[in-house]
């Protein structure tokens, strides 16, 4: 993950996973934290996976990744894509199509 340092790296947290145990923030506190529910999150941009990890940050976050207990913490070089709410999308169409 790490040695391909010219492809930016993508992480999130799946929450639904996640325990607590805080082995990605020992590992990597300039990237993960907590949330007001305990869960871990990536401060990098509110865990959606969109802004590429600093390069300084990499070894960080392959141990982070590594150490996860549950495998919660995802990583791509490729952004993550949020599912938008279908609904709001049918709202869009109307207001442009109006």
């Amino acid at each position: 993950m790490a040695e391909n340092q010219e492809k930016p790296q993508y992480t999130r947290v799946d929450q639904d996973t996640c325990i607590s145990c805080g082995a990605c923030e020992m590992a990597a506190p300039d990237i993960f934290n907590y949330d007001d529910q305990g869960l871990a999150f990536s401060i990098i941009d509110g865990n959606k996976g969109v802004k590429p990890i600093p390069e300084e940050l990499l070894i960080d976050l392959t141990d982070a990744y590594e150490g996860c207990p549950t495998e919660s913490i995802l990583v791509s070089d490729q952004p993550f894509e949020k599912p938008d709410d279908p609904s709001s999308e049918k709202d869009e169409a109307k207001e442009v199509n109006q």
